[in-house]
């Protein structure tokens, strides 16, 4: 399977909460992280907390964390120093998606059937 992940944005920490637990599904199609560090271990770390966790293959997902964080330094800089500005009270936040379930998401809204 195949994943992705990336930086949303810097949001109160009740924001996150609350994306973090709108879809709580297994079969979902993405998950969302929250740190109150924009650091790696500290991402990683978040996914241990996802509620319903989907059944994914989570080893590579963290794969596919650490690889956006060595080829996007200047993102994470810049997600670093907005969270920063930001201030304590908020958390950075990032997305991970299967892209396949994700996929089947955007067909099913649009009627498509599979293999069309």
């Amino acid at each position: 399977m195949a994943y992705t992940f990336d930086i949303v944005g810097v949001a109160p920490i009740l924001t996150a909460f609350e994306y973090q637990h709108k879809s709580p599904e297994p079969h979902r199609s993405k998950a969302y992280l929250s740190s109150p560090h924009c650091t790696l271990d500290d991402l990683i770390k978040s996914t241990e907390l996802i509620p319903a966790k989907p059944e994914w293959n989570w080893d590579e997902v963290i794969q596919r964390i650490i690889n956006f964080w060595l080829k996007h330094e200047d993102r994470v800089r810049y997600w670093q120093q907005e969270l920063f500005l930001a201030g304590q009270e908020n958390v950075i936040v990032a997305r991970v998606a299967n892209v396949e379930t994700l996929r089947h998401e955007f067909e099913s809204l649009l009627g498509w059937e599979h293999g069309d």
